[in-house]
This record gives C-alpha cells, sequence and structure tokens, in this order.
C-alpha cells in the first residue's frame, strides 16, 4: 500500500528534495497535497507531474492565476492563504505522513493542526519546535503522533537513540560547520556582504536558513529543538564545530561511548529516512566514501563572536516566551539584512534588544505565543531600530 504525503513547501529547498526522493519510488507513495508561497510556476509544475488532490498557494494575490492555471485538472482542490494550509490538513483523507518544509513561524499552526489530526509529522520546520516547543510535543504525546525530525542534526540523534535507555544520556552534541565566517574575526563580521553570508561551504539552503547559519542563530534553534524532542537539559547539550559536516551530530551515554551518524552533507539522506521511517530504503545518490581522504577535524565554538548562539542558550533557560520572542526577532533582523537595512552584525544586537525587554510570560499558551511573535515583529518591522 502507497504512503499518502502531504508535503507543506514543496517550492522550497527541502520539498524540491522531497519529491526528487519520491519520483524515484512512484510505487511507494501518493501525494496528496502540495502548497507554495509565491513561486507560482514551479508550483504548477509540480501539481501537474504529481497531480495531487489539494493544492494551496499561500500568497493570496495569486489564488487566481493558480486556479486558472491549474482548471483542467478537474479533481483538484485549490486553496489560497494561509489558512488554505488548515483547510487542507483537515479534510485530507487517510495521510500517513505530513512533511512540514515551511520556513519561519508560518509552519506553526499546520504542525498543531496535523498533530490534532492524529497524523505522524516529518518536521523540517524547527519554528514550530522552537516557538512552542512545550505545546508541540505535549500534543504529539496526548494524540499518540510521531514527530520525525528532519534537521539532519536531529535525524542523526534519534537515530542514534534507537534501541537506546534515553536515561543513560550524558550529553547530545550538535555539529555545526561554523559557516561561510568560521575563519573571520569577529571585528571584520560588520563589513561582510550579503552575498558572502549566502556562500555556505557546505550546504544548499534557502536564504534565510543560509543566513541563519552564518550567524549560528540556526544552531542555536537546533538547541532548542533539541531539548524539546529529547527531554535533555540545556547544560548537557553541546554545540561543536566540525567543518566538514560529516559527523552530523553525536550522542554521548554515561558509559563514556559515543554514538555518531555520519554521511555526506546531503539533505536527500536525512529526508529519506524521515520518509520511510522505521525502515531504510536504498539510497540512489552518491554515498560516502571512507577512503576519500576525509579529515575530520572538531573546536569549540566562539560564543563571542557567534552571539545569536548565546542568544539561543539564554532564551531556552529563560524559557516561556523567550524562545519565540528570539525567533520572531531573527526572521524579521534576517529580512532587514537581506533588503540591505542593517549590516550582519546588528542582527544578534536586534535580537537581544528583543529577547530582554519584550513582554515576557512564564507559562504561554497558544494565544500568547501567537501574540509575542506579532508583537515582536511589528517592534522590528516599524522601525524602533535605526
Amino acid at each position: 500500500m502507497k504512503k499518502r504525503i502531504i508535503i507543506l513547501g514543496s517550492t522550497g529547498s527541502i520539498g524540491r528534495q522531497i519529491l526528487e526522493i519520491l519520483d524515484c519510488f512512484p510505487e511507494n507513495y501518493e501525494v496528496v497535497g502540495l502548497t507554495g508561497h509565491r513561486n507560482i510556476g514551479l508550483l504548477v509544475e509540480q501539481v501537474k507531474k504529481f497531480k495531487p488532490e489539494f493544492a494551496v498557494i499561500t500568497e493570496e494575490t495569486l489564488y487566481n492565476d493558480f486556479k486558472e492555471s491549474l482548471k483542467e485538472l478537474k479533481h483538484l482542490k485549490c486553496y489560497g492563504g494561509h489558512q488554505g494550509i488548515l483547510q487542507m490538513i483537515e479534510e485530507a483523507d487517510t495521510i500517513n505522513l505530513v512533511v512540514n518544509g515551511l520556513i519561519g513561524a508560518a509552519g506553526l499552526l499546520p504542525t498543531t493542526k496535523t498533530i490534532e489530526k492524529g497524523i505522524n509529522i516529518a518536521l523540517a520546520n524547527k519554528e514550530s519546535i522552537v516557538i512552542a516547543g512545550n505545546i508541540v510535543t505535549e500534543l504529539a504525546r496526548l494524540n499518540n503522533v510521531e514527530i520525525i525530525p528532519v534537521d539532519s542534526e536531529h535525524s542523526a540523534i534519534w537515530q542514534c537513540l534507537i534501541g537506546e535507555d534515553k536515561s543513560k544520556i550524558k550529553k547530545l552534541i550538535l555539529t555545526a560547520s561554523g559557516g561561510p565566517f568560521l575563519n573571520r574575526e569577529k571585528d571584520e563580521l560588520s563589513n561582510v556582504s550579503i552575498k558572502e553570508a549566502l556562500n555556505h561551504p557546505n550546504w544548499y539552503m534557502g536564504r534565510k536558513i543560509t543566513i541563519d547559519s552564518a550567524t549560528m542563530m540556526n544552531k542555536g534553534f537546533e538547541v532548542i529543538e533539541a531539548f524539546w524532542l529529547f527531554n535533555v537539559p540545556p547544560e548537557r547539550i553541546k554545540v561543536v564545530i566540525h567543518p566538514q559536516s560529516i559527523v552530523h551530530s553525536m550522542v554521548e551515554f554515561i558509559d563514556g561511548t559515543i554514538k555518531a551518524q555520519l554521511s555526506l552533507p546531503d539533505m536527500k539522506i536525512p529526508l529519506q529516512y524521515a520518509l520511510n521511517y522505521p525502515e531504510r530504503r536504498e539510497y540512489l545518490w552518491n554515498g560516502f566514501d571512507f577512503l576519500g581522504r576525509y579529515d575530520l577535524s572538531f573546536y569549540p565554538p566562539d560564543f563571542e563572536k557567534f552571539e545569536c548562539l548565546n542568544l539561543a542558550y539564554e532564551a531556552l533557560r529563560m524559557g516561556g516566551t523567550a524562545p519565540a520572542a528570539i525567533n520572531a526577532a531573527n526572521e524579521e533582523a534576517v529580512e532587514l539584512f537581506l533588503n540591505g537595512n542593517v549590516n550582519f552584525t546588528q542582527i544578534p544586537e536586534i535580537i537581544g534588544e528583543i529577547l530582554y525587554t519584550h513582554n515576557w510570560k512564564e507559562n504561554p499558551n497558544l494565544d500568547d505565543l501567537l501574540m509575542v511573535d506579532r508583537e515582536c515583529r511589528t517592534r522590528v518591522k516599524t522601525g524602533y531600530y535605526k
């Protein structure tokens, strides 16, 4: 029987790679729903190829053109806006897996909706956990839903923990490439260009997450995500710089054993694992060759240079609305940088100011978190920073 799958963010980097995998195994998967934001041409192309039951364009101004482009597909249900994603998840029948590859806070409500419907979720949208980790993980527990991590680091930890007693974990070790500025001095970073910041040495990713990698906020978010996914306290979640991106993460146990997951820096590997979990399927692309002269090196992170990593640990220690605040501030600060309105080193300055001055609440519900998200974004977008 084919596994029925919905892909949220099918026109993004994660979504395109998911469809590349599914295209190799048409006998094993059925695409039920696809969503995109503004890339209407690619989304139309994907819908015509995979013929899902549902398609959503979240940029509402493009909805009429989108629907008109697909009018010959009589079976297709087209929706517009972010609400259309929730409507699709509600209406779709017998879904085995939702892959959430959305970017930013927009992925939170689709995550909670999926879990409430009792559908397993392959989660690439780390912001869902960063913003509302307590709510999302508790919902998953109550609905007996598996949250399958898609990030290479969390997929690595997930795989290292299979068959293990989690009470025997000494520490989780998240690896980080160090991004494009690993060997730059801190005082050089204020003048880096957008092009330089987008030049990641190992991974092909979207613009926003590539900047997050350059600031190491992405790694900070992964620390928060690991806390909620694996129930390990912050002081036992460590980050090490590993420039080659071959070791994707490690788990150290109380007996001194360290388990690691290794593979080439290729997102199709954790994506394929998430699609097939708990089984494994043959990988059809180039694999890892131990004789390829890989020198594996590890260094401590420079918390002074990469201030965003410190801010993420601080937000995790503060708890409550703090992670939601830094996520909102980061999204808007990165957008300001990509539009040439602030320099690279202003990104952590903006995030830190928002973290320490936002209307912090200790035990927020989902509405509280969405309110904090809106308020923090507004403070950044309306020119609070000059």
